[in-house]
């Protein structure tokens, strides 16, 4: 017989080399949504557990300033001198920063939790025993980048999530504002006895970013009573920052209102509304809820700052889109040097793929001052996740400045409330609104173009008249709007638009006046 052995030989030779080469170009240590997603669906098949920690009597005993100035140290940033283009910075525990979340950097190498240090942190005059504590964990963290570019090459604050599941994050020149969550679980319609439940996100993996990397990719374990999740950030600065979401939920139980995207913001008083006593002419983080409608409607709604809670909503087939604006830009709008309520961002969510039917829905509460968000809008689906069925979705938030979502023909530039001098006056019924539009097909009119204006008012009220014009100071276009009134204790919900012939030249207006 032939003596085979130098080819079994071979063989074995052939077989160990592409065992070496797999080993070789084998992928490094990969983590990703779907891990995060695992753990959230086995989370939820358990029953709840409350947090155990119990935050050091020091900490929780710090006042304000105290908590204040406790501060992070930004030559130990996580990633600081190893030339990538983001750094992490932590916030510490106190006051009202109760709960700990974990954070956990991932490298081709591995996971590695990332480890509270009380070196980290400058305490300056409190006078607290760190040592004591052991591995706290921390409260949050933020996002440092070259947003502005630095000619220093200088970091500045890009995004922070710190409390429940709340983020802000900037878009270059801008300055904090409003907020955005993970989750809203009855902001509205909770069952009597229980209040809204505030789901927190309890654990982060952030992934290190290659040198040249554009964008930061956040994982994020969310966990609530009824409700625990996965989601995915993937964080890109600019002009406007843009952030790519994509969640999967799971339920424990039924919720009454499920909010999707949800946005938090700050109205105290604006033009529509203005505040005696106050020298600024308008203080708010937003002034308008912008839906767009998977047909193309556009509608705007100016904010307020109610009475008593508000609760509307506007029922779509299809969501192309709804943000909470902040439109007015300019300085003078505000007189405010400190608080620059003209540079604070707008919020824009664009859903990723079909959301089926639902209804952008807005709370506005009333506040005594600038100090509380008192301003919600989420997105709520017709068909309610039934619990232990996971629900995806995915979606683009965006915080913009000058350049914004809006209709690509005519917009709202500000709306007012009031009356001038009229002789006789109006009688006691009648409410008066002065809105200005502006945009290019407005622009684009002949000097003698007749636009109409279009309104629309619910039961209860009159229209006595709506007469557009275009105002020979600025350019834009001016719609007055009076309505009789004549049962005050109903609410009232009026629309309006410009029209030039059969086209609709800007989005639709709406307002509505709550029982008095």
């Amino acid at each position: 017989m032939p003596d085979l052995s130098h080819l079994a030989a071979e063989r074995l030779a052939r077989r160990l080399a592409a065992t070496c080469l797999a080993l070789a170009v084998a992928p490094a240590f990969a983590f990703g949504f779907d891990d995060v997603a695992r753990r959230a669906e086995q989370l939820a098949r358990e029953p709840w557990r409350a947090p155990a920690f119990v935050l050091p009597a020091e900490l929780k005993a710090l006042d304000y300033d105290g908590y204040r100035d406790i501060r992070f140290r930004p030559e130990r940033a996580l990633w600081r001198g190893q030339g990538l283009p983001f750094e992490l910075q932590f916030f510490h525990l106190g006051k009202f920063q109760t709960q700990p979340v974990a954070i956990n950097e991932v490298t081709p190498q591995g996971v590695r939790r990332v480890a509270f240090d009380r070196a980290d942190f400058d305490y300056g005059r409190n006078r607290l025993s760190p040592q004591r504590w052991g591995d706290l964990g921390f409260a949050g963290f933020r996002v440092h980048a070259d947003l502005n570019a630095s000619a220093s090459g200088y970091k500045d604050e890009l995004l922070v999530f710190l409390g429940a599941s709340y983020l802000r994050a900037l878009g270059r020149g801008q300055h904090y504002g409003l907020s955005a969550r993970g989750l809203a679980i009855d902001t509205v319609g909770a069952p009597p006895g229980k209040g809204e439940e505030f789901p927190r996100f309890t654990e982060f993996w952030i992934e290190r970013p290659a040198r040249d990397a554009t964008a930061l990719v956040i994982h994020a374990l969310l966990e609530s009573p009824r409700a625990a999740g996965a989601y995915r950030f993937e964080l890109r600065p600019g002009e406007s920052t843009v952030m790519e979401v994509r969640a999967r939920l799971f339920l424990r139980d039924g919720v009454a209102t499920l909010g999707l995207a949800p946005l938090t913001s700050m109205f105290q008083h604006g033009e529509n509304q203005p505040r005696e006593r106050d020298f600024r002419p308008e203080v708010h983080d937003s002034d308008g809820l912008s839906v767009l409608s998977g047909r193309g409607e556009w509608l705007w709604r100016p904010l307020v700052n109610p009475k008593r809670p508000l609760v509307t909503s506007f029922a779509l087939g299809s969501l192309g889109g709804f943000g909470l604006m902040q439109r007015d830009r300019a300085y003078a709008s505000y007189e405010d040097v400190e608080a620059q309520y003209e540079r604070r961002p707008s919020a824009w969510v664009e859903p990723l793929g079909d959301w089926g039917p639902g209804r952008v829905e807005l709370l506005q509460l009333p506040t005594p001052d600038e100090t509380e968000d008192n301003i919600v809008a989420y997105w709520v689906g017709a068909r309610a996740p039934q619990p232990g069925r996971p629900l995806e979705f995915a979606y683009r938030l965006s915080w913009q400045g000058e350049r914004q979502a809006r209709p690509p023909s005519g917009w709202v530039v500000q709306s007012r409330r009031g009356q001038g001098f009229r002789a006789p006056p109006p009688p006691p019924g009648e409410v008066q609104f002065i809105v200005d539009f502006d945009g290019p097909a407005l622009r684009a009119l002949p000097e003698a173009a007749a636009v109409e204006a279009v309104a629309d008012v619910g039961p209860g009220a009159r229209l006595v008249e709506a007469h557009a014009y275009r105002n020979p100071v600025n350019g834009r276009w001016r719609m007055t709007l009076r309505v009789d009134r004549s049962s005050p204790a109903q609410p009232l919900e009026l629309r309006a638009f410009l029209r030039h012939g059969a086209d609709a030249l800007t989005e639709t207006w709406t307002s509505i006046l709550p029982p008095e």
